[in-house]
């Protein structure tokens, strides 16, 4: 099946759906989108898998780095006031991965932002089609609840004041039978009725979903600015506590960014995978949901001219029957009207009902046709394959960039620890001792005075 008009698949969809997928025993996988399938599952948890062995193996090269640093490191000569040389390049180290995290954050804030655009364009277009769809239905209710209003009084009405005239009375009844006709036409219009997927209970998922994971970067994203922030707080301050504690929260958002780096890439391909040929999978989902007719969905989904619109008749023979009571009624006001003066407000009401019916009736023509909804589906395809497709790619690059940025910190704050001038408490406490003399002194030369 082709992709809808305004849809096309990109770049980054065709170069992730060629991947290469595995399940756990490294067997190879097919690359269509199969997210109930054991198999396909299993590919995707993979591929978090790896981002779980890229943290692994950062922590042990962090674990052996230290450990090298704290016990191969060699003594200092004794009575050495002065830190050890290479504190500059410490410092630029520090500097350099804090510049690398905070363009990761930048990277972050924009891939944040467009993933959040795709997911609301997305809502956007399943708020719109839930709207016709509901359009719809009303339409047809108002329309029928119309014509049975009219069957009921008018023409009950009309009838019994033409009873004279017994080829009035038929043609009064023919009236009442086309009505009936369009009103029993009409309820087949409404297609979507009874339906229990609702556009719109999607859309509030994919509302909720969106906001907590929204909430979640943006906390991410507020925990490496403060790293990066209080890092560089403790190193021009010389902090040794500040140290301890960014050291501490630098391994939390290490792990948390390896973790979220797992995410982002498996999301990122199983989305590729559902959007390089999104109709199929949307059809039978659809169809299975819903329990719609295959004409149906592949009219709205596909909307072209190889698709016919199965309404057709049912819109034709409606349109007949309206043409046809309007005539009738026509042929009772030129005749019945001259001869049964009381025949007058009831053919008028029925016109009236009939100019209103049509109207509404051309409307629900226009809200059948494919255009509106199938641009609604090509606007949801583009905002969660386009949009959000590329802001978890940044994501992705966020995530990568924040992981190397804080594995160069925590491998560079040792160093800098053993740069800090030290902090004797005996200085501290001579201090003191001079400071309470000096007290003691000013004290007793006021009581002398």
């Amino acid at each position: 099946m082709g992709a809808p008009p305004g849809y096309r698949p990109s770049a980054w969809v065709h170069l992730l759906h060629q991947l290469p997928r595995a399940d756990f025993q490294l067997r190879p996988v097919p690359s269509a989108f199969a997210p109930q399938e054991r198999e396909y599952q299993q590919a995707l948890l993979l591929v978090v898998a790896l981002a779980g062995l890229g943290l692994g193996l950062s922590l042990i090269f962090i674990a052996v780095y230290l450990i090298r640093f704290c016990c191969c490191r060699p003594p200092e000569p004794p009575g050495a006031k002065s830190p050890p040389p290479g504190g500059g390049c410490v410092t630029w180290n520090c500097i350099a991965a804090l510049l690398v995290g905070c363009a990761g954050i930048g990277v972050g804030f924009y891939g944040n932002s467009e993933t959040s655009d795709g997911v609301s364009q997305l809502s956007s277009a399943l708020l719109r089609a839930n709207h016709t769809l509901t359009a719809i239905d009303h339409l047809v209710l108002e329309m029928v609840e119309r014509l049975d209003e009219a069957v009921r009084t008018e023409l009950t009405t009309l009838e019994e004041v033409l009873t004279q005239r017994t080829e009035l009375v038929a043609a009064a009844r023919g009236a009442r039978r086309q009505a009936e006709t369009v009103a029993q036409q009409l309820q087949g219009l409404a297609f979507w009725r009874g339906v229990p997927l609702s556009p719109l209970q999607v859309a509030e998922n994919v509302s909720f979903v969106e906001e907590y994971r929204w909430l979640a970067y943006v906390l991410l994203l507020l925990l490496e600015l403060l790293v990066c922030l209080f890092t560089l707080l403790g190193l021009a301050r010389q902090s040794k506590w500040l140290v301890i504690v960014m050291t501490v929260m630098s391994l939390l958002v290490l792990v948390l960014s390896w973790g979220s780096m797992g995410l982002e890439a498996a999301t990122a391909v199983g989305l590729s995978d559902f959007c390089s040929s999104p109709d199929s999978y949307i059809l039978n989902l659809t169809q299975e949901e819903t329990g719609l007719g295959s004409d149906i969905l592949n009219y709205y989904f596909l909307c072209n001219q190889a698709v016919s619109n199965p309404f057709q008749q049912r819109l034709t023979l409606s349109q007949r029957a309206l043409a046809n009571i309007h005539s009738q009624l026509q042929g009772l006001e030129r005749e019945a009207v001259p001869q049964f003066p009381s025949a007058q407000k009831p053919v008028l009401s029925l016109e009236e009902t009939l100019n209103v019916t049509e109207g509404s009736f051309h409307q629900l023509v226009a809200l059948l046709h494919c255009r509106g909804l199938h641009k609604d589906y090509g606007s949801a395809l583009r905002g969660l394959c386009e949009d959000t497709l590329e802001g978890l790619l940044f994501l992705l690059l966020f995530s990568l960039l924040s992981a190397g940025a804080l594995a160069t910190v925590l491998c560079s704050l040792p160093r800098a620890w053993a740069l800090f001038p030290p902090r004797s408490g005996g200085e501290g406490l001579k201090s003191w001792g001079r400071g309470w003399g000096e007290s003691k002194r000013f004290v007793q030369w006021q009581s002398s005075i």
